[in-house]
């Protein structure tokens, strides 16, 4: 009788995902990916940004469960409570593309003995509020879009009675 020997759970996993890439090695006729054209890999152009003026944020003020709405233009600072907001960059992406609004913040916390202190340096994501908001006993605080910039203009078709 043959012993069979048993593999470790990642291995047998490792030789069931690798299996096929084998059987296509193995015959010459097969190709695992397209050959590139013209001998060269092709080149995929990097997603345009759009720079805009002026980044829009919502704001939690968890005493009164209010939420606010509200514009800072890049590299001013907003007060929202006790809370100063100041983004350096806003991004967004063409209409063509997936929706992809960035912005890079600062927020600083303004103490009762006036003395500012940085709670928050960093990117936001418009699409992840929960990955970068800005959480303070008091006030939290997301980005949610950023406008004013000029949007690229969409490709023009034929029109009628070409």
């Amino acid at each position: 009788m043959r012993a069979v020997r048993r593999l470790p759970p990642a291995a047998a996993l490792a030789a069931t995902l690798l299996a096929p890439a084998a059987a296509l090695a193995q015959n010459p006729g097969t190709s695992v990916a397209p050959a590139p054209r013209s001998g060269q890999g092709e080149v995929i152009a990097p997603t345009p940004r759009i720079e805009n003026p002026v980044a829009v944020f919502n704001g939690l003020d968890k005493i009164t469960g209010r939420i606010t709405e509200f514009d800072v233009p890049i590299e001013k600072t907003v007060a929202f409570g006790a809370l100063k907001v100041t983004p350096h960059v806003c991004y967004t992406r063409p209409p063509t593309e997936q929706p992809n609004t960035t912005s890079y913040v600062d927020v600083d916390e303004l103490s009762l003995k006036n003395e500012q202190r940085r709670i928050f340096s960093g990117w936001m994501f418009a699409s992840s509020p929960g990955l970068s908001s800005v959480e303070h006993p008091i006030y939290d605080v997301w980005l949610i879009d950023c406008k004013g910039g000029a949007r690229p203009e969409a490709p023009q078709g034929p029109t009628l009675g070409e």
